[in-house]
């Protein structure tokens, strides 16, 4: 029995020619699934995707927080000899970690402006990446490299060879 005139006014999906409830519904999920795609962070440019880092030392006029140093280096955190030594050297070179990005991202995670943040606090101890990062630093520099210099092996990952173990 069909419906009466007034009920098929309603109904939206019989005005567009030849459009059904099952088209219209893959429609609207391809569409949706385009968006996602197109806007998803995977599909973005990773040069262009650089950790937060400073091009510059710091003001003289600014003070920074301090690296941990002496007795802060011990406690549950401070298990092992490699964590002790790399909080020893980051302190050393901390103008130059002030400069440099930590591909841990824990910009995004904790909020860190730079590889020197991760020294401020505990995250060094526990990050392999920010270890490797901050020993290769001290490394570079001692070798006579520029921040700059030292910036761009990082974006090749040279810090990767590092053994925290050996140090």
């Amino acid at each position: 029995m069909p419906l009466p005139a007034r009920v098929r006014v309603y109904n939206s999906f019989e005005s567009a020619p030849d459009m059904n409830w099952t088209k219209y519904r893959w429609a609207l999920g391809f569409a949706v699934f385009a968006l996602t795609a197109a806007s998803y962070a995977q599909w973005s440019n990773p040069a262009e995707d650089v950790p937060a880092y400073h091009p510059s030392a710091p003001l003289k006029v600014s003070a920074l927080p301090p690296i941990l140093s002496g007795v802060k280096l011990t406690g549950e955190n401070f298990r092992y000899p490699w964590q002790i030594h790399v909080y020893q050297q980051a302190a050393k070179v901390g103008n130059v970690l002030y400069q440099l990005p930590c591909n841990c991202r824990c910009d995004r995670a904790l909020g860190h402006t730079s590889l020197r943040s991760c020294f401020e606090g505990l995250h060094g101890t526990e990050c392999s990446t920010c270890a490797k990062e901050a020993l290769f630093a001290y490394q570079q520099t001692r070798l006579g490299k520029s921040p700059t210099e030292i910036r761009a092996a990082i974006s090749r990952h040279e810090y990767e060879a590092i053994d925290l173990e050996k140090q």
